[in-house]
């Protein structure tokens, strides 16, 4: 596929919802099969890693604690609207800071939906009060939550390099303890370093082992290796001729089949957002409700083409 380019610059491209730099018509998705409802906790976390897409820290609360009683409305919603998805996933921030996490979960839990939750299985998880309500989930609904675990890295000094000294550690003592409850885990690691796939999945596969993780190191769905997100790394804008070019269709992209809610800093009631990457960015909150966030969703920021339709990536379970 050609890159849509022009001698003015990067600053161009993604600068028209509708038309690319080359004038060319943008690609947009329509909303074909939603599977996964998204709710974003809070951008607060218990750490600060050095390349954290929303920038969550323990200061950065520009998305605050969503509540239970918030995430039961759209709940609701879901069921008003028909949208048939079979799963709710709860990031942040870290989730576990929200105070209402373990209820949030067990409310989706209890709609009959699977849950995911992505955690760095730190401290905030391994408070005495969640702990037994982890527990009490995986007790009464097994396998139907899932928790992925961010470990960037499978050895300790590269994950460190992320997240701060020691977190490696503390990550796999979380692990450790959910797998000892017989707690469903999956992981999410990155590729920015200098290796192959292969490799990286060999050494995730040696590290379940030493560990004893039933966690599948050459199953994607299992071992999620994320491509890095700069939004200054030049990229190709995705112009309706790529889905031919490129042999994919836009049912295969992240927002064909979820949304992500979100509450912002000072606003009296969440928003619907196009996807998990993009919280932030205006051109993407697409109302209040789920009704008002059916419509389709111009690719028009580089990680819609870097991460989604040239990573082939998705947050989904």
């Amino acid at each position: 596929m050609k890159d849509h380019a022009t001698d003015t610059g990067q600053h161009v491209k993604f600068s028209d919802p509708f038309v690319t730099a080359k004038g060319e018509t943008r690609a947009s998705v329509p909303l074909s099969d939603p599977q996964t409802l998204w709710f974003n906790t809070g951008t607060l976390c218990n750490i600060e890693c050095a390349n954290c897409y929303i920038e969550s820290s323990p200061e950065n609360d520009r998305l605050v604690y969503i509540r239970a009683d918030e995430v039961s409305e759209y709940l609701d919603q879901l069921e008003d609207r028909d949208w048939q998805a079979r799963e709710i996933g709860f990031t942040g921030g870290e989730p576990f800071m929200n105070p209402e996490m373990i209820e949030m979960a067990r409310r989706s839990l209890a709609r009959g939906y699977e849950v995911l939750i992505l955690t760095n299985a730190m401290r905030p998880m391994m408070r005495p009060r969640v702990q037994d309500g982890l527990r009490a989930l995986v007790a009464e609904y097994g396998d139907r939550l899932t928790l992925r675990i961010s470990v960037d890295h499978w050895s300790a000094d590269k994950h460190d390099e992320e997240r701060g000294t020691g977190s490696f550690d503390r990550t796999v003592e979380g692990m450790e303890w959910l797998r000892d409850i017989g707690a469903r885990m999956t992981v999410a690691g990155r590729t920015l370093w200098d290796e192959t796939e292969t490799a990286a999945r060999d050494g995730y596969a040696a590290l379940y082992a030493r560990h004893g993780f039933n966690i599948a190191a050459t199953d994607p769905g299992q071992t999620v290796l994320f491509p890095e997100m700069d939004e200054q790394v030049e990229v190709p804008e995705i112009t309706t001729a790529c889905w031919g070019i490129l042999h994919k269709s836009p049912e295969q992209v992240m927002c064909a089949s979820s949304r992500m809610v979100v509450k912002r800093k000072g606003a009296a009631r969440p928003a619907v957002v196009a996807c998990t990457l993009l919280p932030y960015d205006a051109q993407f909150e697409l109302g209040k409700t789920l009704a008002e966030a059916e419509g389709a969703v111009q690719l028009n920021h580089p990680h819609c083409a870097k991460f989604c339709v040239l990573g082939g990536a998705s947050c989904s379970a």
